[in-house]
């Protein structure tokens, strides 16, 4: 059986946002759950502090790494979940990341979540997905 990926969005207004409703997924084989990545160096250092941009490129770039050490690429992404200290701040640097996910071709569920802070305080978002080949 090949991996399909089925968009459900019975309201349209999150395709707009760049992600769907639910992903209803056949055919998988594989299952990745990634823990929450932020934009911490490989030696486990909060980079960029202060700046949302650099924070939400780096732990997407940090996703895909984890993604890749599974042979898996954005692509693959059917879920994640979002957590940010700022929320108008992530929304306002959320660009970069609708565009690579555009790029892999999918629009994953998502949640996102305004919380009070992360594991370091110079972390403002934290980025969790579930992955399916």
């Amino acid at each position: 059986m090949t991996l399909s990926r089925i968009r459900i969005n019975p309201w349209q207004w999150s395709v707009a946002m760049g992600f769907n409703q639910a992903e209803l997924v056949e055919g998988a084989t594989r299952v990745l759950v990634c823990s929450g990545q932020t934009a911490m160096s490989a030696e486990g250092t909060p980079q960029h502090p202060g700046d949302m941009a650099a924070q939400v490129a780096m732990s997407l770039d940090n996703v895909e790494a984890v993604l890749a050490g599974a042979g898996m690429t954005l692509s693959n992404v059917v879920q994640m979940n979002i957590y940010t200290t700022d929320v108008d701040g992530f929304f306002a640097a959320s660009g970069s990341m609708v565009e690579r996910f555009d790029r892999a071709g999918v629009m994953p569920a998502s949640t996102l979540l305004g919380i009070s802070r992360l594991a370091f305080p110079e972390l403002m978002v934290e980025l969790e997905a579930t992955a399916v080949a």
